[in-house]
C-alpha cells in the first residue's frame, strides 16, 4: 500500500495523482466527512469486486455510493420532488439514503431494487468527486467486522498483514471524532432509519 501524507502545499499534485489511480482502476483509501473510507469508480465492476476481496466482505452486503450532486443522484435512482426536498436538507452530509434504483450500477451497489446514495460534506473528496466525474464507492476503509477507521494508523494497521489491501492511503493523520453516516430508508413511509 502506497502512503500519500497530504499537506496544503502539495494538495494540487495529490489530487492529480488520485484522479489518475481512479481512472486506472485502483482503490484510494480517503479521509471522509466521516471515517476512512475506501473510494474507487463505482462503475467498474472488477475494482468494485476488489473492494470486497480488500474488507472480507460478504457478497450479498451491498455497497453505498457517493455522488457529487443531486443531478448525479437522479442518474443513478428515482427521485420523486418529496424526496428531492428532502435530499437537499440532509445533503452535503453524513446521510446515506436508500432510493429507487435506476440499475445503472454494477449489482454490488443494488438490494431488493435500492441503492445507497450519499453526497458527502469533505472538501477533498468532494474536488475529488467533482474532478473525476464517475460516481464513487462509499464505503468505510475497514475490514468487515472491525470497527471503522478515524486515523490512518488504524487503517495500516488493519490492512497491513493481510493479502488483499488498497493501493493508496491518503493520510491526513486522526480525523475529527466521527462515525458511519446514519442510513434511511425514504423509499418507505414512513422512513426507515436502518443505522443511526
Amino acid at each position: 500500500m502506497k502512503i500519500v501524507h497530504i499537506a496544503k502545499d502539495t494538495i494540487e499534485e495529490v489530487m492529480r495523482e488520485i484522479q489518475v489511480l481512479l481512472k486506472a482502476g485502483k482503490v484510494v483509501a480517503c479521509p471522509t466527512d466521516t471515517v476512512y473510507g475506501l473510494l474507487a469508480d463505482a462503475t467498474n465492476r472488477d475494482v468494485v469486486a476488489r473492494i470486497f476481496q480488500i474488507k472480507g466482505r460478504e457478497k450479498g452486503k451491498p455497497l453505498s455510493v457517493f455522488v457529487k450532486d443531486i443531478a448525479a443522484a437522479k442518474e443513478l435512482a428515482e427521485i420523486s420532488p418529496e424526496q428531492e426536498l428532502y435530499l437537499r436538507d440532509v445533503w452535503p452530509g453524513n446521510v446515506t439514503v436508500l432510493l429507487e434504483s435506476r440499475h445503472k450500477l454494477p449489482e454490488f451497489f443494488q438490494k431488493e431494487g435500492k441503492v445507497g446514495i450519499r453526497i458527502p460534506r469533505h472538501p477533498l473528496l468532494n474536488e475529488i468527486l467533482e474532478n473525476f466525474g464517475n460516481p464513487l464507492t462509499g464505503t468505510s476503509a475497514n475490514v468487515s467486522g472491525q470497527p471503522p477507521c478515524l486515523d490512518s494508523k488504524e487503517v495500516l494497521a488493519q490492512f497491513q498483514e493481510r493479502e488483499f489491501q488498497p493501493d493508496v492511503l491518503l493520510d491526513a493523520g486522526k480525523l475529527p471524532e466521527a462515525r458511519p453516516s446514519t442510513v434511511i430508508d425514504i423509499t418507505k413511509t414512513p422512513p426507515e432509519i436502518l443505522r443511526k
